[in-house]
C-alpha cells in the first residue's frame, strides 16, 4: 500500500506544479482576389480575450453568446478593429470594410474587405489586436497573392510587418 501512495504522489505532484498556460494567438488571413479586385481578410481571435478587451476599452458588458449579448456589438467590434488594425497596399493606406463576424466554438471570426485593388506587390500590416490587455499576445499574419504565400508574426513589441510579393 505504501508503494502505491508513493507512486501516486510521485506522479501527481509534478502535474500539480504546472499551471495551465493560456496561449494568446490570433490569426489574420489576407487573400488578394484579382477577379474581384479586392483584398479579403479573415481574423480569428479567442472570444473571451476579445470580450475582455472590448469590455475594458469601452466600459461595456458584451456577454457574447448569451441572451444578454449587446445587440449593437458590431459597432464596438468595428471600432476596435479600426483602431488596432491598419493596412497599406503598395505604400498607400487603405481602409477596410467591416463585413461582419460569426462565432464558432470559442472563436470569433471577423470578415473585412479592401475594395478596388488593381494589383498587390506589398502589404504593410500594423496589428495591435489584444496586445494592450495581453502583452504575450501574438498575431500571426498569413497572406496569399496569386500563388505566393507569405507569413509574419507580430507581437506587442513588434506590431508592424511588411509582406512583399
Amino acid at each position: 500500500m505504501r508503494i502505491n501512495k508513493t507512486f501516486i504522489l510521485v506522479l501527481i505532484i509534478p502535474l500539480l506544479s504546472f499551471s495551465a498556460h493560456k496561449y494568446y494567438l490570433s490569426l489574420t488571413q489576407i487573400n488578394y482576389k484579382s477577379e474581384a479586385k479586392s483584398v479579403q481578410i479573415i481574423i480569428n481571435v479567442f472570444m473571451d480575450d476579445i470580450e475582455t478587451a472590448l469590455n475594458k476599452d469601452y466600459n461595456i458588458d458584451l456577454q457574447l453568446t448569451t441572451e444578454k449579448e449587446l445587440k449593437n456589438n458590431d459597432v464596438y467590434f468595428e471600432k476596435y478593429l479600426r483602431n488596432k488594425l491598419h493596412f497599406k497596399i503598395d505604400n498607400t493606406a487603405k481602409e477596410f470594410n467591416y463585413i461582419g463576424k460569426e462565432y464558432d466554438g470559442d472563436l470569433v471570426y471577423f470578415y473585412l474587405e479592401i475594395e478596388n485593388i488593381e494589383n498587390v506587390t506589398t502589404i504593410d500590416v500594423s496589428n495591435k489586436i489584444l496586445t494592450t490587455h495581453f502583452p504575450e499576445q501574438q498575431n500571426l499574419i498569413k497572406s496569399k497573392v496569386g500563388k505566393k504565400h507569405k507569413s509574419i508574426m507580430l507581437t506587442a513589441k513588434s506590431d508592424k510587418g511588411l509582406l512583399k510579393f
